[in-house]
């Protein structure tokens, strides 16, 4: 384990439940990186993968002992840009809100409605001010990458998509579930994805998800068996580890500014 090293990476994965080591790097070590907010998640794990230096982050730590209202979004954050990461990728395990997102399916989000409660939502919470615009959340450039890669491997996807977070670590009572689906017409149900989207916006990162049903959220009222829940999140991480190891190489040094706005996001944001 290094500590505190000079090394650094271009691009950076965030793990969702089930992803705590990809496996598909080669010459890994990992690295402890103290930041001013407290400890991420776990140590990051350092690995090449084609010409292509990546960092690996699993968002509730090796083994899932954080729930997703504990997780320190801002330590995690700040210290994937400490390390030089421009990218990006976050993998979320999330239900669906549409009889046509279906379980197994792949949906890389445009938009999120936040309904978290507790969490640090600003690095900008002190003596400067700044407003940063979410009108559209994601990187739209990473966004198409994706997009092209799931399309090409023919995994079964929707290029777009209305993640709505809410606080966990319970799931919602089915008339909840019944808001999320009819009144705010979101499309896919999670717990980890605010405020990590905003601070990352914030830290002018690229960032974009793939998102992996596991199942319908209770507005569908069918029940599922932890077994059944299990198969499809193996299957969805073999999916995205599919997505990664051909997305990664293909990834240039800097984004098309025409597309994306994350590595300007201060530019019009403090006061």
């Amino acid at each position: 384990m290094i500590i505190q090293s000079q090394i650094r990476a271009d691009i950076s994965i965030i793990g969702g439940s089930g992803l705590y080591d990809p496996g598909i790097f080669k010459e890994t070590q990992e690295v402890k990186v103290y930041t001013p907010y407290g400890e991420p998640s776990d140590r990051i794990i350092i690995g090449k993968l084609g010409n292509k230096i990546v960092a690996f982050l699993p968002r509730h730590g090796r083994g899932h002992r954080i729930p997703p209202h504990k997780i320190n979004y801002r330590a995690n954050i700040w210290a994937l840009k400490n390390l030089g990461v421009k990218w990006v990728i976050a993998v979320s395990a999330v239900g669906s809100l549409r009889e046509d997102y279906r379980p197994g399916d792949i949906v890389i989000p445009d938009q999120f409605i936040d309904m978290t409660k507790t969490r640090t939502y600003s690095f900008f919470d002190g003596h400067v001010v700044a407003h940063v615009s979410m009108a559209d959340p994601f990187c739209e450039d990473l966004r198409r990458r994706i997009i092209d890669v799931t399309k090409e491997l023919k995994f079964p996807f929707h290029d777009k998509g209305t993640y709505i977070c809410i606080e966990g670590p319970r799931f919602s009572t089915r008339a909840e579930s019944r808001v999320w689906k009819e009144v705010f017409k979101a499309d896919i149900i999670g717990m980890t994805l605010v405020p990590e989207v905003n601070l990352a916006c914030e830290a002018q990162l690229c960032y974009a998800v793939i998102a992996l049903i596991t199942d319908y959220d209770v507005w569908a009222e069918r029940p599922v068996t932890a077994h059944e829940v299990e198969k499809v999140m193996k299957e969805n991480i073999e999916k995205a580890k599919h997505i990664l190891y051909e997305l990664i190489p293909r990834l240039p040094p800097e984004p098309d500014e025409t597309l994306c706005s994350c590595c300007r996001a201060l530019e019009t944001a403090l006061l």
